[in-house]
């Protein structure tokens, strides 16, 4: 949908401010946003705004009441760094080429060729996080021409930057499509062979989902969670392998991307299994790299009712 059809005149000129400063910054030489920037915005995140220093801790001190109060307030501390690189790889996503997609977003040619063969022909499931600078994962089409990458996303409340995050994510072979679409989308799409390209479907399944009756709750970090199952659903339903996307910070703004399996898209397997696989891959790397996780978000604000198993 075009901008001019649901932004006024007032937002659209925001928007389109906001753009410019963006390209205009993401243009500026690495060392300075990485190094001089992203130490000011952690400066003033950690030290100056405490934002959202409550909230962390308390999840810090649930998820890991082995560790010591100075051991957590290490993590606190790395925690903020990440956030405030966030900050510096969304604007620095404003102007991006493939050289600079693959350095930032980094696999190997032969892994990545390897796993381009491998599921050849065929739709898949990513299931990522909150983890590092996940939005990175829409840099998937500048590695895989040959599919479309679906970007699942939640809308923002605000019209401007819900349509500012759009641009960022408009990569090549990527389309941007909301949560509550993405399955109908994906359905109606995906016989489609006008341009006989395949999907990769892009799901961030960590979020807090709405409390059902039948909500599956898992132990996740030391607490009773429950995790949103589209991926597993339309994996079932569908035959369509599930892979979790992991990345791991080599230096500031860069990672390295690994793909494990955790589903083959033809296994038998019990109700729930697959979220629950993603649910032990993802506990295993927050454990291994605690300070990527996105600690300052209310994750969780649901409670387990007695009467569930």
């Amino acid at each position: 949908m075009n901008n001019k059809q649901h932004l006024n005149l007032h937002q659209r000129v925001v928007l389109e401010l906001l753009w410019a400063f963006a390209w205009t910054f993401s243009v500026l030489p690495h060392w300075f946003k990485y190094h001089v920037v992203e130490n000011v915005i952690f400066f003033l995140l950690y030290h100056v705004l405490h934002y959202r220093r409550g909230v962390v801790m308390t999840n810090l001190e649930k998820s890991f009441p082995d560790k010591t109060h100075e051991e957590r307030q290490k993590i606190c501390r790395g925690f903020y760094l990440t956030l405030a690189e966030m900050f510096v790889d969304t604007f620095n996503a404003a102007h991006l080429h493939e050289r600079k997609a693959k350095n930032l977003f980094r696999m190997s040619e032969d892994r990545m060729h390897d796993f381009i063969e491998k599921n050849r022909g065929r739709d898949w499931i990513a299931m990522t996080a909150h983890l590092g600078c996940w939005e990175y994962c829409a840099f998937w089409g500048y590695y895989d021409t040959s599919r479309t990458v679906m970007s699942v996303y939640h809308p923002l409340h605000s019209r401007v930057i819900d349509e500012f995050y759009k641009r960022l994510r408009h990569c090549p072979n990527t389309e941007t499509v909301p949560m509550k679409e993405c399955i109908r989308h994906y359905l109606h799409n995906r016989t489609k062979e006008s341009d006989g390209k395949k999907y990769a479907i892009g799901l961030i399944a960590d979020q807090n989902p709405p409390l059902r009756p039948d909500s599956h709750w898992f132990r996740f970090l030391n607490q009773d969670t429950v995790f949103f199952d589209g991926a597993e659903k339309l994996a079932l339903k569908c035959h369509l392998p599930v892979y979790f996307i992991s990345m791991t910070r080599v230096e500031r703004g860069c990672y390295d991307v690994a793909v494990e399996m955790l589903y083959d898209g033809v296994e038998e397997v019990a109700p729930n299994e697959i979220t629950g696989r993603y649910v032990r891959r993802l506990e295993r790397e927050i454990r291994e790299n605690p300070d990527l996780w996105l600690w300052s978000h209310r994750r969780w604000k649901h409670k387990r009712p007695h009467d569930t198993h």
